[in-house]
Order: C-alpha cells, then structure tokens, then sequence
C-alpha cells in the first residue's frame, strides 16, 4: 500500500439561496459558474459528497477508499473502532450573505432512530464579520414546547431567541438539539460530526428563483430541541500568539486555535486519533518525515494517524483551527 501521508482535498462547492462571494473573494476559492456559494465542503465523509484527495500519490481516491484500505492507520485504531468506515468529521466554509434559516439539528439517539445516521454537533469560528453582524445561538429565557409553539405560530419565535453581535475571532459551540442560525454578512469556519440532517424551523417567508418556500420540519423538531436557557452561549477564550489555545472539547471532536507568528513543531505521538488544520489566516509549509506541504488560508489538511510528528514553518505567521477526536 501507497505509505499515507498529509492530504489535502478537492473542495466540494454548494450554492444556497442565502450564498454569497466570499468564498472566491476573501478565500480566493473558485467556485466556478455557480451564481454564488454558500458553502464548502472541505473534508466530508457524507455519503451523498464523498471528498477527493486533490494532492500526492493518492489523488483521486475517495476519503471512503482511504478508510476502507488503511482503516486505523488513517484515522487511529479507536477512532476506527467506533466509527468504521464513516469518517466522522465534516468541514465547511459557510458564506452567508443573507440569514440562513432558523434551526436545529437532532442528536445521535434521535439522528439513529429517524434517519439511521450520526447526530449534529457543531462549532463555529468567525473568519470575518461585516459590521453589525450577529447570529442566534439558544434562547435568550426559559421556555417550553408550548411556548415555543406559541411564538412560532404567532410570527414571532425571534422574540424568544438569543442574538449575539459577532466579531472575527468569536467561537461558538452548538450541540445538538440548540436552535440557531448564522446571520448575514458572516464568513465561518464550521466543524462538525458527519451528518447532513437539518430541521428548518423558519426560513423569514423566503422563495427561491422558483417561488417556492422552503420545506420547513416544524414537527420533527419539537422532540429535538433543547429548550433550556443558558448563561453563556459564547465560548470564551483568550486569545494567545505563539501557543496552543483550547476552545472546544466533546465527545466528537476537540479543537484548538494555534495563532503563530513563527515556526513550530507539533508532536502527534500521544493520539490515536487523525489531525485536521483547517487554515484560516495567513500560510505554512506543513513539513513531515518523507516530505512537505504547502499549506495556505482556505486549506483544510488531513494528517493521518501514521504521521505523529509535523512542522508548521512559516514566514508571515498563520492562525490555523487543529481538530482531532480524544
């Protein structure tokens, strides 16, 4: 077999009602004849968008072959136990030039029972914010299903709902069952289990270039939400240069934000786990025993488990977002 080594895949491009252009614009990515792109799928195991390798000696194989063909070698022996060959992370860019619908996302139990797939938790990273941006997160008081319905009936859910302002940096953790949107003028960096089950609660009347509304799942979300009322609904971090700065840790992914301004070394011996840089400032050469990388913002890199020691040389700095499951 081919020895694995760090891969960089092809970038799957979605158009959305709500897309924008700071995809091609911001990330210098080229979607091509699409009218806009609301999203990208960088690393997906999603059955119906398998990723590409786009780099090296395994360009064209699907992420599905790689699992099949090195199983733990590719994503650690635990990993690999547990999730088989689902890779269990999905990365995206999300571009929203409008309010994306108002919903939510069913866990494992509930994802298993209906759609015999994965649960969605996720988290966010704000690339970039237009000025006055905000997105919802949970709600902003205590509530019930019948309060809920209520103000859902009623045209007036966003009532209930908790609003942030947004700036480039913020870090958003959503587990499965909170309701949310991304709001207009946001460009974020999204991590999350490998899962395409979205319920749309209320997507602001909207039609599409056919006038038609969106299907909305009112039912099928009331046994998903979470209707409690949190304290904090934004992760807090200190940002910090030239270190390792933790944001999130669950049992589906942990994520670290490394904002370097000089070169680095990173030790992977200690995890049975895959390592997922997705890049979103500045550039790397991402050097490892056999060869190098190099590694620019809107990359989203693959380092499999074989590989457990890596350098990031840099000469402008870089911030990157480092995943990986414990």
């Amino acid at each position: 077999m081919q020895t694995l080594y760090p891969l960089k895949f092809k970038t799957i491009y979605k158009d959305k009602i709500w897309g924008g252009q700071k995809i091609r614009t911001y990330l210098h990515k080229d979607f091509g004849s699409l009218p806009n792109c609301g999203e990208t799928w960088e690393i997906s195991g999603v059955k119906s968008d398998v990723s590409v390798v786009a780099n090296g000696e395994l360009e064209g194989q699907s992420l599905a072959n790689l699992l099949e063909q090195y199983q733990g070698q590719l994503v650690g022996d635990k990993v690999y136990k547990h999730f088989g060959n689902t890779f269990p992370l999905l990365v995206k860019f999300i571009d929203a030039n409008d309010d994306l619908s108002i919903q939510v996302h069913p866990n494992d139990e509930l994802a298993k029972k209906r759609h015999n797939s994965f649960g969605k938790t996720e988290m966010w990273y704000v690339i970039e914010a237009d000025p006055g941006s905000t997105l919802i997160s949970g709600f902003n008081q205590e509530v019930n299903e019948q309060t809920y319905l209520e103000k859902l009936n009623s045209g007036r859910l966003t009532d209930i709902l908790n609003r942030e302002d947004v700036q480039a940096g913020d870090v958003f953790f959503l587990p499965a069952g909170r309701v949310h949107t991304i709001g207009k003028g946001l460009l974020i960096a999204e991590i999350q289990q490998t899962s395409d089950i979205t319920y749309r609660i209320y997507d602001f009347d909207r039609v599409d270039d056919k006038g038609q509304k969106r299907e909305l799942h009112t039912e099928e979300a009331l046994a998903a939400i979470d209707y409690k009322h949190y304290d904090e609904y934004k992760t807090k971090y200190e940002p910090k240069k030239n270190e390792s700065v933790h944001v999130v840790s669950c049992p589906y992914f942990t994520t670290n934000i490394l904002d370097f301004t000089e070169s680095t070394a990173k030790d992977y011996s200690n995890l049975d786990s895959f390592v997922i840089h997705v890049c979103v400032d500045g550039a790397y050469t991402l050097k490892f025993e056999g060869g190098e990388l190099e590694v620019k913002m809107g990359d989203s890199i693959l380092i499999p488990k074989t590989i457990n020691h890596v350098s990031l040389e840099t000469t402008g700095g870089f911030k990157i977002l480092e995943s990986y499951i414990e």
